[in-house]
């Protein structure tokens, strides 16, 4: 049996390229199967929880015909963050290897590069595009567990409204903007929130994702816990990418509107509009004071319930046309 190569989506600025992925140690079980169903889809769920991971491996980027060198962390993580001299924009593909047996092992991806513009997006994934029930744990569970990623649902309107931020402002065809989705999701679901983003149309986008969990026990608890890990991502992205102005999107099913909150104090000039999505029955009045408190900062706010409000509002304030 070989060790397993994972690589996921990097990004690049004008000076620094970033890619990550992971290294797990060899396993007879299967990944993750997208057309089960029911019982055999919990057991491929549950599988993608029950990994382990590769210390110390060493893993190769290559890169303008030159092999980089570095190794894994403890949970089998990597991460390059090298220089990046050349002219290409778009997505770009990228190639990384390791060896076992004294064969290499290569596995290949793609990191975007995006065109000089003017926005970025930034969104939440669970109950903010992907229907998840998130303020009732056991429905998140049996949906994650028994719905197959073909059978879950995305909000209605949330597919235009996405693709018209995506190309907002580009006069080219084919340019895109920067578009992120940062959750508390862990890596474990990258393939899953992968294909389900293919599956719908949304904009291919970055994804960065909370640290990868490896027991059954960890799985019960699967996308909660704290949210600090999304407030240091964000604040990464705003400030790999400080020329652009963001629109952040989220939902009010966990702590979205005060980290954004809290994101817009520090970055005073450069979010442009909040979008959050009302995921129970009636606003929270802690989520209205802090949107109110946003738009005393000139920040643009949407606090909505149907994607259709938020669609009519960029268009509204122009994000979108």
């Amino acid at each position: 049996m070989k060790p397993i190569l994972k690589l996921y989506r990097g990004y690049a600025n004008e000076q620094e390229l970033i890619v990550m992925g992971h290294v797990f140690k060899p396993t007879n079980r299967k990944d993750y199967d997208f057309l089960s169903k029911n019982f055999k889809n919990a057991s491929s769920i549950i599988s993608m929880f029950r990994i382990k991971t590769q210390l110390n491996a060493d893993v190769y980027l290559t890169h303008n015909n030159i092999k980089i060198h570095t190794k894994t962390l403890i949970d089998g993580y990597f991460k390059f963050c090298i220089p990046l001299n050349q002219d290409q924009y778009g997505w770009v593909d990228y190639e990384v290897s390791i060896i076992h047996d004294n064969k290499e092992i290569v596995s290949k991806e793609s990191y975007v590069r995006p065109q000089k513009g003017e926005l970025g997006i930034i969104s939440d994934i669970d109950d903010t595009f992907l229907v998840s029930y998130t303020v009732n744990p056991l429905k998140k569970l049996y949906n994650l567990l028994f719905l197959n990623v073909n059978s879950r649902k995305i909000y209605k309107d949330v597919v235009p409204h996405y693709q018209a931020l995506s190309t907002a402002g580009r006069s080219n065809k084919g340019e895109q903007n920067a578009f992120f989705y940062v959750s508390s999701s862990e890596w474990n679901l990258y393939r899953f929130i992968v294909r389900f983003t293919e599956i719908h149309e949304l904009p291919k986008a970055v994804l960065l994702l909370k640290d990868i969990k490896t027991s059954l026990t960890n799985f019960i608890w699967t996308g909660r816990g704290g949210h600090n890990h999304k407030f240091e991502k964000i604040k990464h992205i705003l400030e790999f990418y400080p020329n652009l102005k963001y629109v952040l999107i989220g939902d009010d099913s966990q702590k979205d509107p005060f980290l954004y909150e809290s994101i817009s104090k520090i970055f005073p000039l450069t979010v442009k509009a909040i979008y959050i999505r009302q995921a129970g029955k009636h606003k929270k009045e802690k989520v209205t004071l802090a949107l109110e408190n946003l738009e005393s900062l000139n920040i643009a706010v949407c606090y909505f319930k149907n994607s259709s409000e938020a669609l009519a509002h960029s268009k509204e304030i122009g994000l979108i046309l």
